[in-house]
């Protein structure tokens, strides 16, 4: 059973921070000295869309795909910076190169910004741009990778389409958080949150993915349609292994051959416990490495790559 730490542990030092270099307000800066406003609406109201790009091995992986969902999710959210994609491009390679991370989680926000006047009026404020970079994380520690992550199917809901548009990626992530206390309760690692019909949502930052007789089952509504989820389907094309998108039901999951999650955060990470129920043999299975392999061996495909310059 997973259990919180104490208060006093959680507060003893409120300043540390991962290595890392941030860009705001035209200047790279330590990310320690990366501060926002208490007025600014995407710390008052989550009012903001962003993006999670990886380096690996000293080059961005399908950057330019990460670009096109955070220039589009501005233009949904009505909201717009004076930097075109060029622009954006240097900068986080500027953050990568001056934090010297080989391997590195590169984030990239787009925030309401602040009014002079305090208007709740969202077209009064000043919208503003962050970057920063900081060393590669996964969802999955090393151990979890080798022997598959142990989840929880809640009865949570995921925040439904129909009042945030999940293509547009955001900060309304207390339906997930609590998802997370929900498994943790239930002596889970993490957590799969449902849609309003009752199937299979999404997790914390991650799609989920069900291997049955050879065919793969993505669920297609509510969800990010995440980078690393459309890189299952080209690689499902590559390697001929059929997919399909549409509900997948909590029972789907349980009886799954195999079961995987996918983030930026971690690439494909193999899942063999749901509700406390082993998945098929209980270890990874083979289509999981088979694409597993695949994906890891996409970051060596220059069509993929955007390469840093170090100084």
């Amino acid at each position: 059973m997973n259990t919180f730490p104490a208060l006093s542990d959680r507060h003893s030092d409120p300043a540390i921070y991962p290595p890392g270099v941030a860009y705001m307000d035209g200047q790279y800066l330590p990310i320690s000295e990366a501060k926002i406003s208490v007025l600014d609406n995407g710390f008052l109201h989550s009012d903001a869309t962003y993006d999670v790009v990886h380096v690996w091995q000293g080059a961005f992986f399908r950057l330019d795909d990460h670009l096109d969902r955070f220039f589009a999710g501005m233009e949904k959210l009505h909201m717009s910076i004076p930097l075109d994609r060029a622009a954006v491009t240097e900068i986080l390679k500027n953050c990568v190169a001056l934090s010297g991370l080989n391997n590195a989680y590169v984030e990239f926000i787009c925030t309401r910004g602040t009014s002079p006047t305090f208007s709740r009026d969202p077209r009064d404020a000043v919208n503003r741009f962050i970057a920063f970079a900081i060393p590669f994380a996964s969802v999955a520690n090393p151990e979890q990778m080798d022997r598959g992550l142990h989840v929880a199917v809640t009865d949570l809901v995921r925040i439904p389409p129909a009042s945030v548009d999940p293509t547009v990626k955001n900060y309304h992530w207390l339906d997930l958080v609590q998802g997370l206390y929900a498994a943790y309760a239930q002596g889970a690692e993490t957590a799969i949150l449902l849609d309003a019909e009752g199937n299979i949502a999404e997790g914390p930052g991650f799609n989920v993915f069900a291997v049955k007789e050879g065919k793969i089952y993505t669920p297609e509504y509510g969800v990010l349609l995440g980078i690393t989820r459309q890189t299952i389907f080209d690689i499902g094309k590559d390697l001929q292994i059929p997919y399909v998108t549409g509900d997948l039901s909590p029972e789907d999951l349980r009886l799954a051959d195999e079961v995987f999650v996918t983030s930026t955060a971690g690439g494909v990470m193999p899942v063999t416990k749901v509700d406390n129920t082993f998945i098929g043999t209980g270890s990874v299975g083979p289509i999981t490495q088979q694409i597993t392999r695949a994906y890891w061996q996409m970051h060596k495909d220059d069509r993929f790559r955007t390469e840093i310059s170090y100084p």
